[in-house]
Protein backbone atom coordinates (compact mmCIF):
# COMPACT_ATOMS: atom_id res chain seq x y z
CA UNK A 1 0.00 0.00 0.00
CA UNK A 2 1.38 3.39 -0.89
CA UNK A 3 0.32 6.81 0.34
CA UNK A 4 -0.49 9.39 -2.37
CA UNK A 5 -1.68 12.35 -0.30
CA UNK A 6 -2.04 15.67 -2.09
CA UNK A 7 -1.53 13.88 -5.39
CA UNK A 8 -3.43 13.99 -8.66
CA UNK A 9 -4.44 11.15 -10.94
CA UNK A 10 -4.27 12.26 -14.57
CA UNK A 11 -6.00 10.43 -17.41
CA UNK A 12 -5.24 11.09 -21.08
CA UNK A 13 -7.85 10.76 -23.83
CA UNK A 14 -6.30 10.24 -27.26
CA UNK A 15 -3.74 12.99 -26.70
CA UNK A 16 -6.42 15.70 -26.98
CA UNK A 17 -7.84 15.82 -23.45
CA UNK A 18 -6.49 15.32 -19.95
CA UNK A 19 -8.73 14.80 -16.92
CA UNK A 20 -7.33 15.11 -13.40
CA UNK A 21 -8.74 13.73 -10.14
CA UNK A 22 -7.58 14.71 -6.68
CA UNK A 23 -6.33 11.57 -4.89
CA UNK A 24 -5.90 11.34 -1.14
CA UNK A 25 -4.55 7.83 -0.73
CA UNK A 26 -3.79 4.68 -2.69
CA UNK A 27 -5.39 1.74 -0.88
CA UNK A 28 -3.94 -0.98 -3.09
CA UNK A 29 -1.82 -1.34 -6.21
CA UNK A 30 -1.22 -4.67 -7.93
CA UNK A 31 0.31 -5.68 -11.22
CA UNK A 32 -1.69 -8.61 -12.62
CA UNK A 33 -0.93 -10.64 -15.73
CA UNK A 34 -2.97 -8.12 -17.71
CA UNK A 35 -2.74 -4.66 -16.14
CA UNK A 36 -2.02 -2.51 -13.11
CA UNK A 37 -5.03 -2.57 -10.77
CA UNK A 38 -5.33 0.26 -8.24
CA UNK A 39 -7.90 1.33 -5.68
CA UNK A 40 -7.53 4.99 -4.71
CA UNK A 41 -9.50 7.40 -2.54
CA UNK A 42 -10.57 10.74 -3.98
CA UNK A 43 -12.06 13.61 -1.93
CA UNK A 44 -14.56 14.31 -4.71
CA UNK A 45 -15.40 10.82 -5.94
CA UNK A 46 -14.87 8.37 -3.08
CA UNK A 47 -13.05 5.15 -3.81
CA UNK A 48 -12.10 4.57 -7.43
CA UNK A 49 -11.01 1.53 -9.43
CA UNK A 50 -8.18 2.49 -11.79
CA UNK A 51 -6.80 0.03 -14.37
CA UNK A 52 -3.59 1.04 -16.16
CA UNK A 53 -4.18 4.65 -15.17
CA UNK A 54 -7.76 4.74 -16.51
CA UNK A 55 -10.70 5.26 -14.16
CA UNK A 56 -13.12 2.34 -14.34
CA UNK A 57 -15.53 3.48 -11.64
CA UNK A 58 -15.99 5.82 -8.72
CA UNK A 59 -18.27 5.35 -5.73
CA UNK A 60 -19.87 8.70 -6.51
CA UNK A 61 -21.27 7.88 -9.97
CA UNK A 62 -20.98 4.10 -10.50
CA UNK A 63 -24.72 3.59 -10.06
CA UNK A 64 -25.38 5.46 -13.31
CA UNK A 65 -23.35 3.09 -15.45
CA UNK A 66 -24.43 -0.07 -13.64
CA UNK A 67 -28.14 0.78 -13.59
CA UNK A 68 -28.20 1.63 -17.29
CA UNK A 69 -26.24 -1.40 -18.48
CA UNK A 70 -28.41 -3.78 -16.44
CA UNK A 71 -31.97 -2.48 -16.17
CA UNK A 72 -32.50 -1.52 -19.82
CA UNK A 73 -32.19 -5.13 -21.08
CA UNK A 74 -33.71 -6.74 -17.98
CA UNK A 75 -36.87 -4.65 -18.13
CA UNK A 76 -37.26 -5.50 -21.85
CA UNK A 77 -36.60 -9.24 -21.49
CA UNK A 78 -39.98 -10.92 -20.75
CA UNK A 79 -38.76 -12.95 -17.76
CA UNK A 80 -34.98 -12.98 -17.35
CA UNK A 81 -33.85 -15.96 -15.31
CA UNK A 82 -30.27 -16.59 -16.45
CA UNK A 83 -27.85 -13.70 -16.97
CA UNK A 84 -24.22 -13.74 -18.09
CA UNK A 85 -22.01 -10.76 -17.23
CA UNK A 86 -18.67 -10.62 -19.06
CA UNK A 87 -16.15 -8.29 -17.44
CA UNK A 88 -17.43 -6.12 -14.63
CA UNK A 89 -15.24 -7.70 -11.96
CA UNK A 90 -16.13 -4.85 -9.59
CA UNK A 91 -19.56 -6.46 -9.12
CA UNK A 92 -21.72 -3.38 -9.74
CA UNK A 93 -23.53 -4.80 -12.77
CA UNK A 94 -24.17 -8.05 -10.92
CA UNK A 95 -25.63 -6.06 -8.01
CA UNK A 96 -28.18 -4.43 -10.32
CA UNK A 97 -28.99 -7.71 -12.11
CA UNK A 98 -29.87 -9.32 -8.77
CA UNK A 99 -32.48 -6.64 -8.06
CA UNK A 100 -34.73 -8.49 -10.53
CA UNK A 101 -36.45 -11.27 -8.58
CA UNK A 102 -36.91 -13.44 -11.68
CA UNK A 103 -33.13 -13.89 -11.95
CA UNK A 104 -32.20 -17.31 -10.60
CA UNK A 105 -28.60 -17.48 -11.81
CA UNK A 106 -26.01 -14.84 -12.70
CA UNK A 107 -22.57 -15.86 -13.90
CA UNK A 108 -19.76 -13.29 -13.84
CA UNK A 109 -16.85 -14.08 -16.16
CA UNK A 110 -13.89 -11.80 -15.45
CA UNK A 111 -10.46 -12.28 -17.00
CA UNK A 112 -8.54 -10.57 -14.19
CA UNK A 113 -8.97 -12.04 -10.72
CA UNK A 114 -7.00 -9.14 -9.22
CA UNK A 115 -9.88 -6.79 -10.11
CA UNK A 116 -12.36 -8.99 -8.26
CA UNK A 117 -10.16 -9.33 -5.18
CA UNK A 118 -9.28 -5.63 -5.01
CA UNK A 119 -12.94 -4.63 -5.20
CA UNK A 120 -14.03 -7.30 -2.70
CA UNK A 121 -11.58 -5.81 -0.21
CA UNK A 122 -11.92 -2.10 -0.88
CA UNK A 123 -15.21 -1.36 -2.74
CA UNK A 124 -17.95 -3.43 -1.05
CA UNK A 125 -20.47 -0.92 -2.44
CA UNK A 126 -20.27 -2.92 -5.67
CA UNK A 127 -18.48 -6.16 -4.83
CA UNK A 128 -20.67 -7.33 -1.94
CA UNK A 129 -23.14 -8.61 -4.53
CA UNK A 130 -20.66 -11.28 -5.61
CA UNK A 131 -21.36 -13.19 -2.39
CA UNK A 132 -25.02 -13.74 -3.28
CA UNK A 133 -25.80 -17.47 -3.69
CA UNK A 134 -27.31 -16.83 -7.13
CA UNK A 135 -23.91 -15.63 -8.40
CA UNK A 136 -21.16 -17.79 -9.85
CA UNK A 137 -17.82 -16.05 -10.37
CA UNK A 138 -15.58 -17.50 -13.07
CA UNK A 139 -12.06 -16.16 -13.58
CA UNK A 140 -11.61 -16.78 -17.29
CA UNK A 141 -11.30 -15.01 -20.62
CA UNK A 142 -14.87 -14.13 -21.61
CA UNK A 143 -14.10 -14.76 -25.29
CA UNK A 144 -12.99 -18.29 -24.47
CA UNK A 145 -15.96 -18.85 -22.16
CA UNK A 146 -18.65 -18.05 -24.75
CA UNK A 147 -16.78 -20.07 -27.37
CA UNK A 148 -16.91 -23.21 -25.24
CA UNK A 149 -19.88 -23.07 -22.87
CA UNK A 150 -22.97 -25.23 -23.48
CA UNK A 151 -25.01 -22.93 -21.21
CA UNK A 152 -27.80 -20.67 -22.47
CA UNK A 153 -28.81 -17.24 -21.20
CA UNK A 154 -31.69 -14.80 -21.45
CA UNK A 155 -29.44 -11.74 -21.21
CA UNK A 156 -25.72 -11.26 -21.84
CA UNK A 157 -24.11 -8.06 -20.54
CA UNK A 158 -20.66 -7.19 -21.87
CA UNK A 159 -19.27 -4.89 -19.19
CA UNK A 160 -15.90 -4.31 -20.83
CA UNK A 161 -13.26 -1.63 -20.64
CA UNK A 162 -12.11 0.26 -23.74
CA UNK A 163 -10.96 -1.88 -26.72
CA UNK A 164 -7.33 -2.02 -25.68
CA UNK A 165 -5.29 -4.84 -24.13
CA UNK A 166 -7.35 -7.85 -22.95
CA UNK A 167 -10.65 -6.17 -23.91
CA UNK A 168 -9.91 -5.99 -27.67
CA UNK A 169 -11.50 -9.38 -28.55
CA UNK A 170 -14.71 -8.33 -26.77
CA UNK A 171 -15.35 -5.99 -29.69
CA UNK A 172 -14.78 -8.70 -32.32
CA UNK A 173 -16.96 -10.59 -34.80
CA UNK A 174 -16.16 -14.10 -33.56
CA UNK A 175 -17.05 -13.13 -30.01
CA UNK A 176 -20.51 -11.90 -31.02
CA UNK A 177 -21.17 -14.99 -33.13
CA UNK A 178 -20.68 -17.01 -29.96
CA UNK A 179 -22.79 -14.60 -27.90
CA UNK A 180 -25.57 -15.17 -30.45
CA UNK A 181 -25.19 -18.92 -29.93
CA UNK A 182 -25.44 -18.82 -26.12
CA UNK A 183 -28.55 -16.62 -26.10
CA UNK A 184 -32.07 -18.03 -25.93
CA UNK A 185 -34.50 -17.27 -28.78
CA UNK A 186 -35.48 -13.82 -27.48
CA UNK A 187 -32.11 -13.24 -25.83
CA UNK A 188 -30.64 -9.76 -25.50
CA UNK A 189 -27.02 -8.61 -25.43
CA UNK A 190 -26.03 -5.17 -24.18
CA UNK A 191 -22.43 -3.96 -24.44
CA UNK A 192 -20.30 -1.02 -23.39
CA UNK A 193 -20.16 1.00 -26.62
CA UNK A 194 -17.72 3.85 -26.03
CA UNK A 195 -18.17 7.60 -26.54
CA UNK A 196 -20.05 9.12 -29.48
CA UNK A 197 -17.69 12.11 -29.27
CA UNK A 198 -14.33 10.32 -29.15
CA UNK A 199 -15.01 6.89 -30.67
CA UNK A 200 -17.63 7.22 -33.45
CA UNK A 201 -15.83 4.69 -35.66
CA UNK A 202 -15.70 2.17 -32.81
CA UNK A 203 -19.46 2.56 -32.44
CA UNK A 204 -20.00 1.97 -36.16
CA UNK A 205 -17.72 -1.07 -36.08
CA UNK A 206 -19.56 -2.63 -33.14
CA UNK A 207 -23.03 -1.99 -34.60
CA UNK A 208 -21.94 -3.38 -37.97
CA UNK A 209 -20.93 -6.65 -36.30
CA UNK A 210 -24.22 -6.78 -34.39
CA UNK A 211 -26.32 -6.07 -37.50
CA UNK A 212 -24.76 -9.07 -39.24
CA UNK A 213 -25.84 -11.36 -36.40
CA UNK A 214 -28.93 -9.99 -34.63
CA UNK A 215 -32.44 -9.10 -35.70
CA UNK A 216 -32.85 -5.96 -33.62
CA UNK A 217 -29.94 -3.55 -33.07
CA UNK A 218 -29.83 -0.15 -31.39
CA UNK A 219 -27.76 2.12 -29.22
CA UNK A 220 -28.60 4.21 -26.17
CA UNK A 221 -26.86 6.87 -24.10
CA UNK A 222 -26.21 7.85 -20.51
CA UNK A 223 -24.32 10.65 -18.78
CA UNK A 224 -21.73 10.32 -16.03
CA UNK A 225 -18.97 12.18 -14.23
CA UNK A 226 -15.83 10.13 -14.76
CA UNK A 227 -15.72 9.10 -18.43
CA UNK A 228 -14.24 11.70 -20.83
CA UNK A 229 -16.91 13.77 -22.55
CA UNK A 230 -19.63 12.76 -20.10
CA UNK A 231 -21.93 11.24 -22.75
CA UNK A 232 -21.34 7.52 -23.38
CA UNK A 233 -23.27 4.68 -25.00
CA UNK A 234 -24.38 1.08 -24.72
CA UNK A 235 -25.34 -1.11 -27.67
CA UNK A 236 -28.54 -3.18 -27.60
CA UNK A 237 -29.10 -6.26 -29.76
CA UNK A 238 -31.83 -8.89 -29.66
CA UNK A 239 -31.72 -12.37 -31.18
CA UNK A 240 -35.50 -12.20 -31.66
CA UNK A 241 -37.60 -9.13 -32.39
CA UNK A 242 -37.92 -7.50 -28.98
CA UNK A 243 -37.77 -3.71 -29.28
CA UNK A 244 -36.11 -1.82 -26.41
CA UNK A 245 -38.83 0.84 -26.47
CA UNK A 246 -41.81 -0.76 -28.24
CA UNK A 247 -41.70 -3.87 -26.02
CA UNK A 248 -40.90 -1.88 -22.89
CA UNK A 249 -43.72 -1.53 -20.34
CA UNK A 250 -43.38 1.57 -18.15
CA UNK A 251 -45.74 0.06 -15.59
CA UNK A 252 -43.40 -2.88 -15.10
CA UNK A 253 -40.81 -0.52 -13.61
CA UNK A 254 -43.45 0.93 -11.29
CA UNK A 255 -44.60 -2.53 -10.20
CA UNK A 256 -41.01 -3.46 -9.37
CA UNK A 257 -41.09 -0.90 -6.53
CA UNK A 258 -37.36 -0.35 -6.71
CA UNK A 259 -35.55 2.88 -5.87
CA UNK A 260 -33.03 3.88 -8.52
CA UNK A 261 -30.33 6.54 -8.53
CA UNK A 262 -30.47 7.33 -12.28
CA UNK A 263 -32.66 4.82 -14.12
CA UNK A 264 -36.40 5.31 -14.57
CA UNK A 265 -39.00 4.41 -17.17
CA UNK A 266 -38.72 7.90 -18.63
CA UNK A 267 -34.92 7.74 -18.73
CA UNK A 268 -35.13 4.29 -20.38
CA UNK A 269 -37.15 5.68 -23.29
CA UNK A 270 -35.19 8.94 -23.53
CA UNK A 271 -31.86 7.10 -23.68
CA UNK A 272 -32.75 5.81 -27.16
CA UNK A 273 -33.47 9.35 -28.44
CA UNK A 274 -30.06 9.99 -29.94
CA UNK A 275 -28.58 13.45 -30.56
CA UNK A 276 -28.72 14.30 -34.24
CA UNK A 277 -24.97 13.97 -34.91
CA UNK A 278 -24.91 10.45 -33.48
CA UNK A 279 -28.18 9.40 -35.12
CA UNK A 280 -26.95 10.56 -38.52
CA UNK A 281 -23.58 8.84 -38.13
CA UNK A 282 -25.24 5.50 -37.30
CA UNK A 283 -28.50 5.75 -39.25
CA UNK A 284 -27.72 2.93 -41.70
CA UNK A 285 -26.96 0.57 -38.79
CA UNK A 286 -30.03 1.35 -36.65
CA UNK A 287 -32.62 -0.03 -39.12
CA UNK A 288 -31.94 -3.78 -39.16
CA UNK A 289 -33.79 -6.12 -41.54
CA UNK A 290 -36.93 -7.87 -40.32
CA UNK A 291 -35.25 -11.21 -40.85
CA UNK A 292 -32.02 -11.73 -38.94
CA UNK A 293 -28.85 -12.18 -40.93
CA UNK A 294 -26.80 -14.56 -38.85
CA UNK A 295 -23.27 -15.71 -39.60
CA UNK A 296 -22.06 -18.26 -37.08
Amino acid sequence: MSDRRDDWLEEDQDGVLRVRYRVGKTLSSTRSDYQTVEIVESPGFGRMLVNDGTVMLSERDERIYHEMIAHVPLFVSPRPERVLVIGGGDGGTVREVLRHPSVMHCRLVEIDGEVVEACRKHIPQTAAALDDPRVEVTIQDGVDFVARTPERYDVVIVDSSDPVGPAVPLFGADFYSNVHRVLNDDGIVVSQAESPFYEPEAQRGLLRILCDRFQRVGIYNYSNLTYPGGLWSFSFACKGDLCPTGDFDDARVERAERTFHYYSAAVHRAAFALPAFQRDALADLLRPPKTARVRV
